[in-house]
């Protein structure tokens, strides 16, 4: 008999609490309002997403850019220091190897996200997050 209360009481509890959002869901709170102080972007979250990822990849290969220059710097005042010559050799190696990966990775997410707005808009041009012909923001 307990058990039965509890399975009521439980089913009771589902309804009202779908009951309570359907007036919720009746009311203004002025969300046009909001939206409209606040100017949040209308544009595709793909192009969003597209523009993000080309502004972390350009700042790691500004990472690298300032890895390779220190690294020329070590080298240039090692003073015939094999110790440094050989850090400065380390420091080359691994940012050029970091700038495989970076180029890489820009080369894989580009394809990838042109692929998905090919698929998803009907045409296969570039989105505006990749096409850089165009600075103006204006696609």
């Amino acid at each position: 008999m307990f058990k039965r209360k509890k399975i009521i009481i439980g089913i009771l509890l589902v309804f009202s609490i779908f009951l309570i959002t359907h007036f919720a869901n009746a009311q203004d709170f002025g969300i046009e309002q909001v939206n409209n102080n606040i100017n949040l972007s209308s544009d595709d979250p793909r192009t969003i997403v597209g523009r993000i990822i080309n502004i972390t990849l350009s700042f790691l290969g500004l990472v690298v850019l300032v890895l390779m220059i220190y690294a020329g710097f070590l080298w240039m005042s090692s003073g015939g220091e094999e110790e440094k010559v050989r850090r400065a050799k380390s420091i080359l190696k691994n940012a050029v190897i970091g700038l495989v990966i970076i180029l890489a990775s820009w080369a894989i997410t580009t394809f990838i996200i042109s692929r998905l707005w090919g698929a998803t808009t009907g045409n296969n041009i570039n989105p505006p997050s990749t096409n850089t012909s165009n600075l103006s923001g204006n696609y």
